[in-house]
C-alpha cells in the first residue's frame, strides 16, 4: 500500500513571532490545559493559520496542516475537553510520575519541580469535539473541497496521560473504574466519536502522535518499570490493544497513521535514544496502522533501518530523514542513499524488487518543527524550515518520479 503523501511532514511548524508575542503573557506551554483563550490570541492564531496555509499552497507542500498553531503544545486541547478528566497543573516531580520516566527526569535536570497532567476523576465521555474547531479553521482556508483531502490533522495518543503518571494514578477511585482496560475502553469510544465528527466535516487524514512508544526501547524506562513493579511487555500490549480499538472505530476511508519519535523539545532536546528493534515486531505486526512515520535522521539516536525487516506487505513507512533539530541543510545525495538503503532492507525481507520496496516508503522530517510554541531546533529559522520542506519535496520528485 502506497502512503497517502510521498513527501510528508509531521504537522507542527515554527510559530511566527506575532503568535508568540500574542501568547507572551500566558503560562508555560507545559501547563496549557486552560480552556480559556483570550480573544487577541484567537485572532493571532487565525491570522497565523491563514498565512501558513497560504505558504504551503504556494510552495506545493503536502500534506497541508495548520502547523498546530491553535495549540500551545502538540497534545494540548484533547483530554481536558472530555468529560471525566481534570487538569492538574502542578504535579510534583518525581513523586507523581513513573520511576525513570524520561520526560520528567529530563525536565528535572533542567530544574523543573512540577509538571502538568490530566487525571481521570469521573466517567470518561465525549461531550464536545476537542478538535473540530481546529479542523474547520484549517478547512475554511482551503476553499476548494478537493484540497480537504490533501490536509492532515494530528491527535495525541490515547496513552499520553497514562504512561507518564505513577502506576495506578491515571484514574482515581472516584472515577468508577477498576482497571486500566475499562479506562481505555471508554477513552477509545471518545476517539471513535471524534474521528466520526471530523470525518463528517470532511477530514480524511489523521496522524496519531505517540512518541512514548519509543520509551519501550529505552533501558532507563524499562528499569523504572521494574522498580515500579510494572511488566513493560504487558504495558506495551495494553497500549497496542488501545491503538487497535481506536482504529476499529474509524471510518474505513479515513486514513490513519502513527508517528513515533524520541522527543523534540526546545533546544533540540530529545528524551530517549535506541533502535526500534525491541518494539518493531509488535509495532508493525500487531498494530493495525497502515502508515508509520518514523524518526531516522540521526542513526546514533534512532538506530538503523534493520527493524524495517518486520514491515509486512500492505503497510508503509515514512522515513524521517530530514532533521528538525539541526539548522544545517541535509546533503541531498546522503538522503537519497539512505532511502535506497531502507528500501533494500524491505526488499530483502519481503523478497520483492527494490522498486516495489520504494513503493511502500515515503520521506519527511523526523518530527515537527515546533512541538510546543517555544520549541524549535537550535538555529532553526522560518526560512530554513521551508528550505527543508522543499528539499523533501524535491528529493521525492527525484526518487519517486512515477509514484507521486
Amino acid at each position: 500500500m502506497a502512503p497517502p503523501f510521498r513527501a510528508d511532514h509531521v504537522g507542527s511548524l515554527l510559530r511566527p513571532q506575532s503568535l508568540l508575542d500574542a501568547r507572551s503573557s500566558l503560562a508555560s506551554p507545559s501547563k496549557m490545559y486552560s480552556l480559556e483563550v483570550p480573544e487577541a490570541v484567537k485572532e493571532a492564531e487565525s491570522q497565523a493559520i491563514r498565512d501558513v496555509v497560504q505558504q504551503q499552497l504556494e510552495r506545493g507542500i503536502r500534506p497541508i496542516t495548520d502547523g498546530e498553531y491553535a495549540r500551545h503544545i502538540y497534545y494540548g486541547g484533547f483530554f481536558e475537553k472530555l468529560s471525566g478528566f481534570e487538569a492538574r497543573p502542578d504535579l510534583p516531580i518525581p513523586d507523581a510520575f513513573r520511576t525513570n520516566f524520561p520526560t520528567t527526569t529530563g525536565l528535572a535536570r533542567m530544574g523543573a519541580t512540577t509538571r502538568a497532567a490530566v487525571v481521570c476523576t469521573g466517567k470518561i465521555a465525549y461531550r464536545e469535539s476537542p478538535y473540530l474547531a481546529e479542523w474547520l479553521a484549517l478547512r475554511d482556508h482551503l476553499q476548494r473541497e478537493v484540497l480537504w483531502k490533501e490536509a492532515k490533522l494530528t491527535i495525541p495518543t490515547p496513552n499520553y496521560q497514562h504512561i507518564q503518571l505513577k502506576p495506578g494514578t491515571a484514574w482515581t477511585k472516584e472515577s468508577g473504574y477498576t482497571s486500566d482496560e475499562q479506562y481505555f475502553d471508554d477513552l477509545a469510544k471518545c476517539y471513535a466519536a471524534e474521528f466520526r465528527t471530523l470525518y463528517d466535516a470532511g477530514l480524511r487524514h489523521i496522524q496519531i502522535d505517540d512518541p512514548h512508544l519509543t520509551y519501550f526501547c529505552s533501558p532507563p524506562f524499562l528499569e523504572g518499570c521494574a522498580r515500579d513493579g510494572t511488566d513493560p511487555d504487558a504495558l506495551l500490549d495494553l497500549y497496542i490493544r488501545t491503538h487497535n480499538q481506536l482504529l476499529r472505530g474509524a471510518p474505513a476511508d479515513l486514513h490513519m497513521g502513527v508517528h513515533l519519535c524520541r522527543g523534540n523539545m526546545a533546544g533540540s532536546t530529545h528524551w530517549v535514544s535506541g533502535s526500534y528493534e525491541t518494539i518493531a515486531h509488535k509495532l508493525f505486526r500487531e498494530t493495525d496502522y497502515g502508515t508509520y512515520l518514523l524518526e531516522f535522521d540521526d542513526r546514533a539516536r534512532s538506530g538503523g533501518f534493520e527493524p524495517l525487516r518486520f514491515l509486512p506487505e500492505g503497510k508503509n513507512v515514512v522515513l524521517g530523514l530530514v532533521s528538525t533539530k539541526t539548522a544545517e541543510l541535509e546533503d541531498r545525495a546522503a538522503v537519497v542513499a539512505a532511502i535506497w538503503q531502507a528500501a533494500g532492507v524491505v526488499a530483502g525481507a519481503q523478497k520483492i524488487s527494490m522498486e516495489q520496496a520504494l513503493g511502500c516508503l515515503a520521506l519527511s522530517p523526523q518530527c515537527g518543527f515546533s512541538s510546543s510554541s517555544l520549541a524549535g531546533g537550535v538555529g532553526m529559522t522560518m526560512e530554513r524550515m521551508w528550505e527543508k520542506l522543499e528539499l523533501v519535496k524535491s528529493i521525492v520528485e527525484e526518487v519517486w518520479p512515477q509514484r507521486l
